[in-house]
């Protein structure tokens, strides 16, 4: 999927949209991708002799990407948005710098009633950044 595939499913856009692209989707996953440009706004405050996207950034993304799944495979009526709930056992272990490109793993582990389980990875290369649990549910609009 590219950029304007994506905003067809989601609310978010520039400059809170943190997708370029979806490389695959699946029945359970989805795979995106973000590169990180230099030309953020939000380098010029963190920090900005040595730029790092901030870790509340990276779980954004994987919400983002889930957000993506959602609509594409379960999609919630229209009157709604999904909006993150839960967020668990986040471990941040690499630091995302600008120049690189974030590869996003989602996997939905468990649907209950109206929220969505999930799991996320977010890589630079193959190196792990992230690793996270989190809940989305779809809400009034």
């Amino acid at each position: 999927m590219n950029l304007d595939e994506i905003k067809a499913c989601i609310p978010h856009r520039e400059p809170f949209l943190w997708l370029d692209e979806v490389v695959a989707l699946e029945e359970n996953s989805i795979h995106a991708r973000k590169f990180v440009s230099l030309d953020l706004d939000l380098f010029q405050g963190h920090y900005p002799d040595h730029p790092v996207l901030p870790g509340v950034i990276l779980c954004e993304a994987a919400m983002q990407a889930a957000a993506v799944f959602i609509a594409k495979t379960d999609a919630p009526s229209s009157d709604k948005v999904p909006v993150a709930t839960r967020l668990n056992n986040t471990k941040f272990r690499r630091m995302v710098k600008p120049g690189e490109t974030i590869d996003i793993q989602v996997t939905l582990s468990e649907k209950m009633g109206g929220a969505w389980f999930f799991t996320g990875k977010l890589s630079v290369g193959k190196e792990t950044a992230v690793r996270l649990e989190f809940a989305v549910t779809a809400a009034e609009a």
